[in-house]
């Protein structure tokens, strides 16, 4: 990037330029600039197009090299560079410069991206979801004390004297992406736990957790009872109701104490064990076992209705089970619940 060498350094060597951009940077975060000023002034000593996105709130802010923003489409980035903060990415920011870029330019969006970072914790205040392990792990453990329950949740942002709810989270994706999600207004923090993530907010939204996400929302006041709650509702998800609130669970919340040998050894479970390998015939019977009507099985399974009832006389004669009686109904999804228990 001739211009920009020339500009910065006089010609002088690559090493000379790189430094002067980070003397440049330096100078900026010493003036406490706010964003919008950070990304003109970028795009001033860029000489084209710099832009700046954050994930969080889905701010975009893009400026010529003129001082204006920028009102024509956005056109794709000749660099980028991630935001990080507290480990976690926080957003971008870009350059759109004609043709291809030039070597300063990962210089220059390195520096534009921390400081950006430094902007979002100073004005933001920054809603970072990735939190410390050990203080997740002290507020949701059933062995902490509550001075020191309630000194890892000041440390992590939450006030006094408000429920924390917490989220048992099993995901593909990212957990922080997970937590912006689904408490998108309010403070969440989140860790990883051995094999499952989690969520602590103080407000969860259910409808938004994004799809192929496996989640148990615990329902008590308190942290420790909250998580063991959290842990019993994931395993009871599937992929037909792959979020579950323990509230909601009710009596079925009880099969989460009994002895897995016990659930193992029982007849319909080790019915419904061996028709796991069939997944037609076991989303069929998830699906019946929830609608209780051969035509609204249908209707959710988009099937036609003789084709479901005669799937549904199968499997009931492979179970042992009379699956269009009430009591069979209630054997078989008493049956297919202990069994998720067993596999998740």
């Amino acid at each position: 990037m001739e211009a920009l060498a020339v500009r910065l350094s006089g010609l002088d060597s690559y090493v000379d330029g790189a430094i002067r951009i980070v003397a440049f940077y330096d100078t900026l975060m010493r003036r406490r600039v706010d964003l919008s000023a950070l990304v003109r002034a970028s795009a001033d000593l860029a000489e084209c197009a710099a832009g700046t996105r954050l994930h969080g709130t889905g701010q975009v802010i893009r400026m010529a090299p003129d001082g204006r923003q920028v009102s024509a489409p956005p056109v794709p980035a000749s660099t980028t560079a991630p935001i990080i903060l507290d480990e976690e990415e926080i957003g971008t920011v870009w350059l759109e410069r004609p043709g291809p870029p030039s070597p300063l330019d990962e210089v220059l969006l390195d520096r534009l991206a921390i400081a950006a970072a430094a902007v979002v914790e100073r004005y933001g205040p920054a809603r970072t979801t990735m939190a410390d392990p050990a203080l997740v792990e002290l507020v949701i453990s059933s062995d902490s004390d509550e001075a020191a329950r309630a000194r890892a949740l000041r440390l992590l942002g939450f006030a006094a004297g408000l429920p924390v709810r917490v989220v048992a989270v099993r995901s593909q994706l990212p957990l922080d992406q997970v937590g912006g999600l689904v408490c998108p207004a309010r403070l969440v923090k989140g860790a990883k736990i051995a094999d499952v993530g989690v969520l602590l907010s103080t407000a969860v939204d259910r409808s938004r957790f994004p799809a192929g996400v496996h989640a148990g929302i615990g329902a008590a006041d308190s942290p420790d009872r909250s998580w063991r709650e959290a842990l019993t509702a994931l395993r009871f998800t599937s992929q037909r109701e792959p979020v579950i609130r323990y509230a909601d669970l009710g009596a079925l919340a009880l099969l989460a104490e009994v002895p897995q040998d016990a659930l193992r050894d029982n007849a319909d479970v080790a019915g419904i064990a061996r028709m796991a390998g069939n997944s037609g015939d076991l989303e069929t019977l998830d699906a019946y076992c929830v609608t209780g009507s051969l035509r609204r099985t249908a209707d959710l399974l988009h099937l036609h209705h003789s084709s479901v009832a005669r799937r549904i006389e199968q499997i009931g004669k492979a179970l042992g089970i009379e699956l269009t009686e009430p009591a069979g109904l209630i054997r078989a999804s008493l049956a297919l619940s202990a069994w998720r228990l067993l596999v998740n």
